[in-house]
């Protein structure tokens, strides 16, 4: 397997620890920004700085001022002296629409997603602006490496 895919793993890897730390309960979503082999920025899905930690209201809906970790990575970049010009973002769902503005706005230049959502409008913007998105399924690492394995025997 080559280098660049192994990082992409091992960072998407990371992005489903990170989602962990989200108060969600219906989607726990992480996201990482990495520049330079370097994590600059990292976020999970969860409420505004401040609010109480409850995602969805009474019915189980997500409340409408959470924010993406996307979002939540992009915009602690911009409290930081960071640049992300350049970067890879690494999202454990493929990003929607407003996250994807947010992205190209970022100058962020590829985007690594593990998870396929059910829209893809998000994904379809970010190709139109000449941004790189893969997919890749973390659970398929392993079966890549063993083939490897099974091929140098």
């Amino acid at each position: 397997m080559d280098k660049q895919l192994l990082l992409d793993y091992r960072y998407l890897r990371m992005a489903r620890i990170w989602a962990e730390n989200s108060y969600c309960k219906r989607r726990k979503v992480g996201a990482l920004v990495v520049k330079d082999k370097m994590i600059i920025s990292d976020g999970y899905n969860g409420t505004p700085s401040g609010f109480e930690n409850v995602c969805e209201d009474e019915n189980n809906v997500t409340k409408p001022y959470v924010l993406h970790a996307e979002a939540n990575a992009i915009t602690k970049l911009a409290r930081s002296n960071n640049n992300s010009e350049g970067a890879t973002l690494y999202v454990t769902a493929s990003p929607c629409i407003e996250c994807s503005k947010l992205i190209i706005q970022a100058g962020i230049r590829r985007v690594v997603y593990a998870e396929k959502y059910r829209l893809d409008d998000g994904l379809q913007l970010l190709r139109r602006a000449g941004i790189e998105v893969v997919y890749l399924n973390p659970d398929d690492e392993e079966k890549l490496k063993d083939n490897e394995t099974e091929s140098t025997k």
